[in-house]
């Protein structure tokens, strides 16, 4: 029954109306869906944006006790929109003696590495803009891009503030990709695939969290902590340290140069949510209990697109509650915790992870 919403029909009846009814042909029918699903792809991007900003405004109020965005339409509903459009009509101004091209190229690179990470979403079973058999090395790959619209906004800016926020945040990103790629190992040893949607259906008899024993309950809390830092986000937003770097790499940036690591900054923390949700919790899968089949007969039919959402949005919670909670690292702190704790634990995690799967110990 978990198979119960599969959008592959829909997939296919778009596929055939272009091509045969309106009579596109196979290449220009091709041609006008990738214009759609990027059409698709750049709305969901700024909508998510949009939420995830006045959520964590809501959600930082209630942790400090006070009431967050309220005068700007109903319950402060319009107070995100409001800046939007604030940051839209913003004077864009000229730095001197900044490297022109790389200080425009810049904030590009970060959203098309924020892009290209978000497009491999898999949101239900026939529902991914991408979805390669190598789907997560792909995704690995293509989000470190995003250290390289950090680094050159930093250094192509003539700040000293913005090179030293640049090489800090260099460092730390690089460092826990490490981490972070070799939690998401763990997981593909133990799912046997590296498609994304393919580890999610490996979980149709649970969820890879309740299936994998302790190495997979580590490999989780490890990309929790990497995902975070690799968000930028507090404690590890050491980049961005407004007491020491005014605002760090992108300080030199206004309009939508600005706007543009803002809506990176939010999206980040939705993918980590999403690929959290999709590789430990089961994605669009519903939760079942062995057994209990009246229960898991009602679970599966709630869709899978709202099971994915609740898991991914219940992650980005908790990574909201981490930020607003724990003080920011120093430096020194922030490449101690990542070398000499995450990384090691992360190897020797592999090494048992190795054993279980080839013993088959884990539950299939």
């Amino acid at each position: 029954m978990w198979d119960y919403y599969n959008f592959n029909a829909v997939s296919k009846w778009i596929h055939e109306f272009f091509c045969y009814t309106c009579g596109f042909g196979e290449f220009w029918t091709v041609v006008t869906e990738c214009v759609l699903v990027g059409i698709a792809l750049l709305l969901a991007y700024a909508v998510f944006a949009i939420i995830l900003i006045f959520m964590e405004r809501k959600v930082v109020a209630y942790f400090q006790c006070r009431l967050g965005p309220v005068r700007v339409g109903f319950w402060g509903l319009l107070q995100v929109p409001a800046d939007v459009l604030k940051m839209l009509i913003k004077e864009i101004f000229a730095v001197d003696k900044a490297d022109k091209l790389l200080y425009c190229i810049a904030p590009f690179l970060t959203i098309i590495g924020s892009i290209g990470a978000f497009s491999c979403i898999v949101w239900h079973k026939g529902v991914a803009a991408l979805d390669f058999n190598v789907g997560v090395f792909f995704l690995t790959a293509i989000s470190s891009i995003g250290v390289l619209g950090l680094f050159l906004a930093g250094w192509s800016s003539n700040n000293k503030y913005s090179v030293v926020s640049a090489m800090r945040g260099a460092v730390q990103l690089i460092s826990y990709e490490m981490s972070l790629g070799l939690a998401l190992i763990c997981a593909v040893a133990v799912a046997g695939t590296m498609s994304l949607s393919g580890i999610v259906e490996a979980q149709e008899q649970g969820w890879l969290i309740f299936r994998g024993h302790l190495p997979v309950i580590i490999a989780f809390i490890i990309y929790i902590i990497a995902g975070n830092a690799e968000a930028n986000r507090g404690p590890f937003d050491l980049p961005e340290a407004e007491s020491e770097l005014t605002a760090g790499y992108h300080t030199e940036y206004s309009g939508m140069g600005f706007g543009f690591y803002y809506l990176a900054e939010y999206l980040n923390l939705f993918i980590i949510g999403a690929i959290a949700a999709t590789v430990f919790l089961g994605g669009w899968m519903p939760f079942h209990i062995p057994g209990l089949y009246g229960f898991n007969e009602v679970m599966d039919y709630i869709p899978g697109f709202v099971w994915m959402m609740a898991k991914t949005f219940f992650m980005i919670w908790v990574l909201m509650w981490g930020r607003w909670t724990f003080p920011r690292l120093r430096i020194d702190q922030i490449l101690t915790l990542e070398w000499k704790y995450l990384l090691p634990i992360s190897l020797v995690n592999i090494v048992l992870t190795t054993i279980i799967v080839g013993l088959g110990w884990y539950f299939k």
